[in-house]
């Protein structure tokens, strides 16, 4: 492990001097993709600090939908995991498992709830517009 500067204090470091220094003193394409590169550091750091709250969310989610499944313990196989059990939440969507009842309700919270964390990373002025209390 790296001490410091720690890698959130790098990316704030960059995204600053994008923002402080570069775009003020650049107009154009210049300025246009300095501010892009500010704007993609700043998610980074985003989905760095909220990375780990957000996959074990969605776990969990997949968990209640799905039946219980450990987590496994490397970030890259929790990835991997999670491409396969939405697939297979995916596949019960299309079987028209979800079409009606208590289970169609729970699929609803549970992506409302991921797509929301997703929003967070993305875009979080608009991810607060639609959070309510209780969500995550």
């Amino acid at each position: 492990m790296q001490d410091r500067p720690t890698i959130d204090e790098l990316l704030e470091a960059v995204a600053g001097y994008l923002r402080d220094d570069v775009m003020p003193n650049t107009q154009g394409r210049l300025s246009f993709h300095a501010r892009v590169s500010m704007n993609v550091i700043e998610m980074l750091r985003r989905e760095l600090a909220t990375m780990e709250d957000h996959l074990a969310r969605e776990w969990d989610g997949l968990d209640h939908l799905l039946g219980i499944e450990p987590m496994p313990p490397k970030l890259a196989a929790v990835r991997e995991a999670l491409m396969r059990r939405n697939e297979a939440l995916c596949e019960r969507i299309r079987k028209g498992e979800a079409d009606e009842g208590p289970w169609r309700l729970a699929v609803l919270s549970h992506l409302r709830r991921v797509t929301l964390d997703k929003l967070e990373v993305s875009n979080p002025g608009l991810a607060a517009e639609y959070r309510e209390p209780g969500d995550g």
